[in-house]
């Protein structure tokens, strides 16, 4: 039995291993906030492939998870964190079909897609965080007001 993510929970992102545990965890959160199955499925393959960025772009870093309630809505942000070399065109990186090779080929692009809410921060030598947020789905977003 696992206890209910009530605060943010950090978990290491530095080898492969670490990338099955993250989907496991993020994958669990969702289900324990009431994301139904395909909104997890899409929401694990967005954090899948974000963590694989930040081990093998940003050569390992964190991920911090965090469950949101915010007008009555329930959530949970992601933020994917590294201290690697950065992205040095943010845009380049975003375009549909770019890929630098070795993930999911679907790229940053693809997993904001897969996502309500994309951040990305990025200052090249001082690394990257990517944060996604997702709310259950059904109820408007407190923020954009889409379903």
């Amino acid at each position: 039995m696992h206890a209910p993510l009530t605060t943010t929970t950090r978990l290491p992102i530095g080898s492969d291993a670490d990338l099955a545990w993250v989907r496991q965890q993020v994958r669990q959160a969702a289900a324990d906030l009431g994301f139904g199955l395909v909104q997890q499925t899409k929401f694990v393959t967005a954090a899948s492939e974000l963590a694989r960025n930040t081990l093998v772009h940003g050569g390992g870093g964190h991920l911090e998870m965090t469950p949101l309630t915010e007008g009555g809505q329930r959530g949970l942000r992601l933020s994917f964190v590294d201290e690697g070399p950065g992205i040095r065109d943010v845009e380049q990186a975003m375009t549909d079909g770019y890929t630098t090779g070795g993930g999911l080929g679907m790229g940053l692009s693809g997993a904001k897609r897969l996502v309500q809410e994309f951040t990305l921060d990025s200052r090249p030598g001082q690394g990257t965080t990517v944060t996604v947020t997702d709310w259950v789905t059904g109820v408007p977003s407190p923020r954009t007001g889409a379903p």
